[in-house]
């Protein structure tokens, strides 16, 4: 079994999404001890932003220059890791309301037309993934987001991340989320402790 551990936060050692997905990682190898895990780290090895050259390239063009036939390297690395993988881990800050742009940049190689989907006559879209992958989402926030409360509607992070699974027929997805971290040492605790209490109940 495979395990793909995706982290994005630009904080390092002080990032909590970085803490909380290492801690499902561990959880997963306690759950599946010969599991095989691959990692990335976005902040340190990303992809570069989605371009025109990228989509000539998509189109059959000539290569133009060693960085862009690099970066392309990169997405069939990242395209062949998403196959593979049989559980997806993924380190998610809310930056801005939404994902770092290291991370979107990931989903950007991934969400490919005739590479991991396809749509038929009607217009109805079809996942080429292989079926039965699970993802597991730490996801972290500074403030509060929660659909009880009246910022939900700035929510553009989870839903986000949830859509692009769905979309690809990835739906068994879970979220392990702290939230309020920018709120007091009080607060910060409590979230990142109730997360690790949600990491020690997954189970395979």
């Amino acid at each position: 079994m495979k395990l793909l551990h995706i982290d994005s936060s630009i904080l390092g050692a002080r990032s909590v999404s970085r803490l909380l997905s290492s801690k499902i990682v561990e959880q997963e190898r306690r759950l599946h001890p010969a599991l095989d895990v691959v990692y990335r780290d976005l902040a340190c090895d990303c992809a570069l932003h989605f371009s025109a050259a990228h989509m000539a390239a998509r189109a059959g063009e000539t290569l133009q220059g060693a960085e862009l036939c690099s970066d392309l390297e990169l997405s069939q690395e990242y395209l062949d890791e998403l196959f593979e993988a049989d559980i997806i881990v993924i380190g998610a800050p809310m930056y801005n309301l939404t994902v770092p742009s290291q991370l979107k940049a990931w989903i950007d190689r991934i969400v490919i037309a005739g590479e991991t989907f396809t749509y038929d006559e009607t217009g109805a879209v079809r996942t080429l993934l292989p079926p039965g992958k699970k993802v597991i989402i730490a996801s972290t926030r500074g403030y509060v987001y929660r659909a009880d409360t009246s910022t939900a509607a700035l929510e553009h992070h989870e839903r986000f991340l949830k859509g692009v699974f769905s979309f690809l027929g990835l739906r068994d997805v879970t979220v392990v989320r702290a939230e309020g971290l920018a709120l007091g040492a009080r607060t910060r605790n409590a979230a990142i402790c109730h997360a690790q209490v949600q990491i020690a109940a997954i189970r395979p």
